[in-house]
């Protein structure tokens, strides 16, 4: 790899890290006296798939120009910082290089907006058909579609991609116009809702006719900025409920802001959003998702925040507690799953279990439930089981202690190995 295209990797790489439509992890461990490979941070993130494999991907910008001025984007026009561009064969070289030599599976590629929404989504289109037409890639690809970009651009560029993302950056058209007043909320929706049904008329064509071609057939997601605004949980999970129902998204990702710069419509410098509450808002989307939950049952008027000390599904338990102790001999599956330290695997797994024998607590245990903090809503008339008369308070306490005992133990056996 020649130093130009170094460079610009390393540029492009950085900015992208700030999509997170992806997870990710880098690291800079250097290869020194000529040892086998590197891992210099430029570029190759992980993201794992519905059935749970983790894949490489080739995460990059096309460019980081951009004539938006958004507040809250590092590759903003009016942000002194290093500018770059690939070209076309660049990113392709760069992709069919990192795949040949097992780097990545696939290619996760973003862009600035160059000179018009078009003129960016063309150049994003060239490379996913190149590579699929020209080098008989048939890795991963996840494309940007351009918010602005033509119906014809989005439909050509998911020809070639298998996952397609149209980031609705902020959680309210307000909170858009504020930060991002040369952007339009319609832009976003409006390539969603193209997608959406042509996915669905797709996959329709595809029952009649074998022979139809796949068109993002990974779907389509977004990405929200969260903590650069006032807009509480509620808000950002009613947003991303819509978008699962009416757009039928795969995915909504949730990205806490950092303070890049001073600007009197952003938080301060300093304070960033607390990294635990991207976990909670990913955990309560995971309920909304797989475990049956309505978002009004996680957040509502009377709590428009998500607790911070404890998860979603526990928070709801301790919220409703008459609709507890459960027997988990006879209650039904969607009922199991919404007991705090039983996910949806185990549930199942229960269900199946007691067809042949009814269950005890110690059976639960040997199933790798989290028992100590499922057992406050179980019912067993055995000795394993535990006084039921608590409030909502007491249990709370005590598995927040039961919570901080083991990060104590799990800090001491990490210190134990140096």
């Amino acid at each position: 790899m020649n130093e130009r295209i170094l460079q610009k990797l390393e540029i492009l790489a950085d900015a992208a890290k700030y999509d997170v439509s992806c997870a990710s992890g880098q690291s800079k461990r250097e290869n020194k006296n000529k040892g086998l490979g590197n891992s210099t941070g430029m570029g190759i993130c992980h993201a794992y798939t519905e059935d749970g494999r983790c894949v490489s991907l080739l995460k990059i910008l096309l460019t980081n120009y951009c004539i938006f001025d958004c507040a809250y984007c590092v590759s903003r026009k009016s942000n002194d910082v290093k500018r770059a561009a690939f070209t076309v064969d660049e990113v392709v070289q760069l992709t069919i290089g990192f795949y040949r030599r097992n780097y990545i599976e696939g290619l996760f590629l973003s862009s600035g907006i160059f000179d018009s929404p078009d003129y960016t989504m063309e150049r994003l289109v060239r490379i996913a058909k190149k590579l699929r037409l020209e080098e008989n890639f048939n890795g991963y690809i996840h494309l940007k579609a351009i918010p602005g970009a033509s119906d014809d651009l989005i439909k050509e560029a998911a020809l070639y991609a298998d996952r397609m993302s149209v980031n609705l950056e902020m959680p309210t058209e307000q909170s858009l116009k504020l930060l991002a007043p040369e952007k339009n909320h319609r832009d976003v929706i409006k390539p969603m809702e193209y997608l959406k049904n042509e996915i669905k008329g797709r996959k329709e064509e595809r029952k009649l006719i074998k022979k139809t071609p796949l068109f993002a057939p990974a779907g389509q997601s977004t990405q929200m900025v969260i903590g650069a605004t006032q807009e509480n949980d509620m808000q950002i999970l009613g947003m991303a409920n819509y978008f699962y129902n009416k757009m039928e998204l795969k995915r909504v990702y949730y990205s806490g802001y950092v303070p890049i710069s001073t600007d009197n419509r952003l938080p301060a410098i300093g304070t960033p959003v607390p990294m635990i509450r991207e976990n909670r808002l990913y955990q309560a989307d995971w309920l909304m998702r797989f475990y049956g939950f309505n978002v009004n049952e996680i957040v509502g008027h009377d709590n428009p925040n998500l607790d911070l000390q404890v998860d979603p599904k526990l928070g709801w338990a301790l919220r409703n507690l008459d609709k507890f102790p459960i027997d988990i001999n006879t209650a039904d599956l969607e009922v199991i799953k919404r007991v705090p330290g039983i996910g949806v695997t185990s549930a199942k797994k229960i269900v199946m279990a007691r067809r042949y024998r009814r269950l005890h607590a110690e059976d639960l245990q040997k199933m790798g439930i989290a028992y100590k903090r499922a057992s406050y809503f179980l019912s067993f008339s055995n000795p394993f089981q535990l006084q039921k008369d608590l409030t909502s308070m007491q249990i709370r306490q005590q598995i927040l202690a039961l919570q901080n005992s083991k990060y104590k133990a799990d800090f001491s056996n990490q210190l134990a190995l140096f």
